[in-house]
């Protein structure tokens, strides 16, 4: 019997559940990842659940995230968890970024707040930064990305997602919400962390 040709069969695709439950996460993110990793959301992996961030710093809730999923499902998962580091407000909201203005907050709750917050403040400088927990085959790897930049006076722009419309990065003059998803990725603290954490990847 000849043997099976196998060049042309379609490689295997490694599964990666993305401990999130924010979609616009998912789909910034997903664009940046090659197409030879699946990455599969909680609603698509079927798991309701919204794990507590209770940390004091970002590393520890992205643990606490991706390894609360690998502990429910032995799937090999990422999480991130992204703050917004402000000087004047002494690294506020930081952590506390998602929830700043209340646990039900909406996005414009936590712009509304740090507006507040900001007023009189002449020193406008902050930074976005975003850590990647990835567990693979039971074994913890950490990405870091950061974008450094200036809190706006008021919102501009209707694109993007959290404190977007009040963050322009440095080397631009528009804030992350007036950008398009491409021009964001070229400045964004998730685009530097996923490609430290793809880098990783396809070293394996």
């Amino acid at each position: 019997m000849p043997e099976k040709d196998f060049q042309y069969l379609e490689p295997i695709m490694m599964k990666l559940i993305f401990a999130t439950n924010n979609q616009h996460k998912v789909d910034e993110l997903r664009p940046l990842v090659d197409a030879k990793y699946q990455i599969i959301t909680l609603k698509e992996a079927r798991l309701d659940i919204d794990i507590a961030e209770p940390f004091d710093t970002l590393e520890e809730n992205a643990s606490a995230k991706s390894g609360t999923i690998f502990d429910l499902t032995g799937i090999n998962c990422f999480s991130e968890d992204t703050g917004l580091m402000v000087d004047a407000l002494n690294g506020e909201p930081g952590v506390k970024s998602a929830r700043y203005a209340g646990e039900k907050c909406s996005f414009d709750d936590n712009v509304e707040k740090l507006l507040a917050n900001m007023e009189g403040k002449t020193n406008r400088s902050a930074r976005f930064k975003t850590v990647i927990s990835l567990i693979l085959n039971g074994e913890e790897s950490f990405f870091e990305g950061i974008c450094e930049g200036k809190i706006t006076d008021s919102p501009k722009g209707n694109g993007g997602f959290g404190y977007d419309p009040v963050f322009i990065p440095h080397g631009s003059d528009k804030t992350f919400a007036e950008m398009s998803r491409d021009e964001k990725a070229t400045f964004s603290h998730r685009a530097k962390a996923t490609e430290k954490f793809v880098a990783f990847l396809n070293k394996l």
